[in-house]
């Protein structure tokens, strides 16, 4: 046993690790986020025997790893660390369980605003906590619900606490428009929103019940500044300063998603980073005007102290979303460091924020906005690192273009590591988006999130318009950038949706190349060049069709062609994103499609033939084109089976197996479902 022990402790795969020492923490929040993909990728959610030997199976490698030799127990704590990710993440899956509505629902809507927002259509949108629906008991009812407005409103102004009541349309929160789609019912289990829908009957007052205090302070404030700020400035600021951005038109918003500025509006690492450092230097600097009270107190710390407070208020006023979160967390980090005396900003301190938002919000690691946030961190941290390292970068630049250098630099780092993160997450490359941020990040820092802050401490005195004044042409110069960016020729391109492999295996080979400290290293540059190779080959379905029939898209030379122009607006939507193809719904339509009527559109290419029809008297008759290998959609349920030697799709099978995709295969056409892709987990109500 102790030759054994004494073979490991002195073998290669102990002195590889030996040559990490210092740096093995740094694989913590790796491992933990390998576990809670995992989990993700389960087709089935774990038994509660399966958890038990999960259990089971890590003391089992807890005892190991106290028995193996120093060097190597790094090994069996990796191990240990995936299935800790695991099991961070069924424990939350099932911590935040709440009803979801299992029907089309239409009848009164009652509840408590506790969040006022856009939909992506421009309407207003309110979510619900407390609410009572007709005939649903309590032990049914959704713990929150969303509703947009539409029709005939203005007879109440919705804020936090106030509790109103409507008649509306709800549904449970709808599945993938195509499988391996992005999955929206995921996304509402974990913010226990159990049912969407709208309105278009005027919402009005039935009582004010507080609700939260913040969330009250939170609707003053973004009122007050938007009375102050009119116009499009105003909506701007009170998104960036409380986190309201019901204020930020439609048009506005495109422009700002167009020139690749629309993180500027989320409350996320930039703001709170600016804030937050713009009160630590501050106070350092009114600190050191008394030269004998910065003598005997440790000023740098009490900045820090001052710092963490600031950004603990603008977590709390901006409403705290997840995105504010993470980001008050990496600052959090890097003050206690402060404190400790540690370095502030380093890839530990970055490891160290990644494990603790995994372990609060172990469901962020597959959203967006987590990984673009610590991927443009660890990047930025990673390279100036290696600047620092060589020694020699700042004596090459004249000490005026530094702050220039420095924000150029940050931009190109940031939006590379970015880069495709975005491109996957939204299908779209943003040609002039360095431009962009050049000409409109700096006025961030400089003006604007400095301006803010003197905002708030002027506002006890009434003199908060002389720091919105400042603000003002700060906003409209960012949002004219916006305009002219967007506004270029081929300022938008379309990228193919990758498979969902790409994204984490680039991911794994890129924190394998910065992270390892030997050449080793380098193996993470062609596992990040597969993943590549794999989107560049990435194969979309010939066939898409909704999972309630209103549309079918057939892939042809020129793009996907639709079916209908408007219905299933937002699946043929989702569709056309997947593709890259940045034609709208009425364009697609245009492509090809054709058929005996607008009810029946005949769709053949790709190894597919497809009929789509629409409404009841489509129906009539529609046996006649049902001939062998055809498929029949339609968008309502027939009165008597249609007989025939074709596959006929109705909504009410389209229900049971959701949104379909075809692909052409060399054995005849490979069929997959939403229900099929998406397993039996707690949110797939299966």
């Amino acid at each position: 046993m102790d030759d054994t022990r004494a073979r490991l402790g002195d073998g290669p795969v102990a002195q590889a690790l030996a040559a990490q020492r210092g740096r093995l923490f740094l694989f913590v929040p790796v491992c933990l986020g390998i576990g809670i993909g995992v989990y993700f990728g389960l087709p089935v959610e774990p038994t509660q025997a399966q958890w038990v030997w999960l259990a089971g199976a890590m003391a089992c490698l807890g005892a190991i790893a106290v028995a193996l030799p120093v060097q190597v127990r790094p090994l069996a704590i990796a191990c240990l660390l995936v299935g800790a990710g695991g099991a961070l993440a069924g424990w939350r899956t099932h911590s935040v369980a709440a009803p979801v509505l299992d029907y089309r629902y239409y009848g009164p809507i009652e509840g408590r605003i506790v969040k006022v927002d856009r939909a992506a259509s421009g309407a207003l949108r309110l979510t619900l906590d407390r609410p009572r629906l007709a005939q649903l008991s309590p032990a049914r009812t959704p713990a929150l619900v969303r509703i947009s407005l539409h029709g005939e409103q203005g007879f109440v102004t919705p804020r936090p606490g106030l509790r109103v009541m409507t008649t509306g349309h709800l549904s449970p929160p709808p599945g993938p428009s195509e499988p391996g789609g992005f999955d929206f019912r995921r996304h509402a289990w974990y913010e226990r929103l159990g049912a969407v829908g709208y309105t278009r009957v005027p919402v009005l007052e039935l009582a004010q019940e507080g609700g939260k205090p913040l969330g009250a302070v939170r609707a003053r404030l973004s009122q007050a500044i938007q009375d102050r700020m009119p116009g499009a400035a105003g909506g701007f600021a009170a998104a960036i300063l409380t986190g309201d951005r019901s204020g930020v038109d439609v048009a506005h918003l495109e422009d700002l998603r167009n020139s690749n500025l629309a993180h500027l509006l989320a409350i996320s690492g930039l703001h709170m980073g600016l804030l937050t450092g713009f009160v630590f230097a501050a106070l350092r600097f009114v600190l050191a005007l008394w030269p004998a009270f910065a003598l005997r107190v440790p000023t740098r710390k009490l900045a820090a102290l001052g710092g963490l407070a600031a950004g603990g208020l603008y977590l709390a006023l901006s409403g705290g979303n997840v995105a504010t979160q993470r980001a008050y967390i990496m600052v959090a980090v890097m003050f206690v460091a402060v404190l400790l005396d540690r370095r502030a900003i380093s890839l530990r301190s970055v490891a160290m924020a990644a494990v603790i938002v995994l372990v609060l919000r172990p469901e962020a690691l597959v959203q967006a906005g987590f990984q673009m946030s610590f991927a443009a961190t660890v990047a930025l941290v990673a390279i100036f690192r290696a600047l620092n390292d060589d020694g020699t970068w700042r004596g090459r630049v004249p000490r005026w273009a530094m702050p220039v250098v420095s924000v150029v630099l940050c931009s190109v780092v940031a939006g590379v590591a970015t880069a495709p993160i975005a491109a996957a997450s939204f299908n779209r490359l943003v040609e002039y988006g360095l431009l962009a941020n050049l000409a409109a990040v700096p006025l961030m820092g400089l003006v604007i999130m400095p301006a803010g802050v003197l905002a708030a401490v002027l506002a006890p005195f009434g003199l908060e318009g002389l720091a919105l004044a400042v603000m003002t042409p700060a906003i409209d110069w960012i949002l004219l950038v916006a305009r002219f960016v967007a506004g270029l020729d081929g300022a938008v391109t379309g990228v193919v949706q990758p498979p969902g492999w790409v994204i984490p295996t680039m991911a794994l080979g890129a924190l394998w190349l910065i992270i390892w400290a030997a050449p080793a290293r380098w193996l993470g540059v062609p596992v990040m060049a597969c993943a590549v190779l794999g989107w560049a080959v990435a194969d979309r379905p010939a066939l898409l069709i909704a999972d309630n029939g209103a549309v079918v898209g057939l892939m042809g030379p020129e793009g996907r062609v639709l079916s209908r122009a408007r219905s299933g607006a937002f699946a043929a939507g989702s569709w056309l994103q997947g593709d890259g193809d940045l034609a709208s719904q009425e364009q697609a339509q245009t492509r090809g499609s054709h058929g005996p009527s607008d009810a029946i559109v005949l769709l053949k290419g790709r190894g597919v033939d497809v009929v789509h029809l629409s409404g009841k008297r489509a129906l009539e008759g529609a046996e006649a084109l049902c001939l062998p290998g055809r498929i029949f959609v339609t968008n309502t349920d027939p009165d008597t089976p249609i007989a025939g030697p074709c596959q006929v799709l109705t909504p009410r099978a389209l229900r049971a197996s959701g949104a379909v995709a075809i692909w052409r295969g060399t054995q005849g056409p490979i069929w997959r479902t939403v229900r099929e892709d998406a397993g039996a987990r707690p949110w797939t109500a299966r």
